[in-house]
């Protein structure tokens, strides 16, 4: 890590009491870019851009999934997976409550609520990723094998 002043997140507090090899990557958020603009800002391709989606089951039980920034997640294959009925994204404020973190900056580091986490099986593969550490504008470059030992996902084949 550099000595450069790192916020102070719930993200940033898990991942240093887990002594995780990360590096901060700070970049110029704009509202509503996403991973489009963290991969320019970061130049660097929107696949290693890691997206923290929050979704619900018909039972508005909370989960989080794990996807590649370029893109999307089947709903009805991950319903399928999981067992239960139907997935639906969580509208911004249901996101926060359930996870304290703004939309734009949501991590799956530190969360209020426990959730269940389901990633994109390929992910594992990747040389390094990019994920939210928090704060809009801020993510943070490790190894995948970091993410998965923190958070202990499960793999799924859900991304189109």
């Amino acid at each position: 890590m550099t000595k450069e002043k790192i916020p102070s997140t719930p993200a940033i507090r898990v991942l240093k009491s887990n002594n995780v090899n990360f590096i901060p990557r700070p970049y110029r958020y704009e509202d509503r870019g996403g991973t489009r603009v963290a991969a320019r800002e970061l130049q660097n391709d929107e696949h290693l851009m890691i997206k923290t989606l929050i979704f619900e089951d018909e039972h508005k039980n909370p989960l989080i999934i794990l996807m590649h920034g370029d893109m999307e997640t089947s709903t009805k294959t991950l319903a399928r997976i999981i067992g239960t009925k139907s997935v639906t994204p969580c509208d911004p404020q249901t996101a926060q409550k359930h996870t304290g973190y703004m939309v734009g900056g949501t991590s799956p580091f530190g969360t209020r609520k426990d959730m269940p986490i389901y990633m994109e099986q390929s992910i594992a593969d990747l040389p390094r990723l990019f994920i939210n550490a928090g704060r809009r504008g801020f993510l943070v470059e490790m190894q995948p094998a970091e993410l998965l030992r923190v958070l202990n996902p499960t793999p799924v084949t859900v991304g189109i």
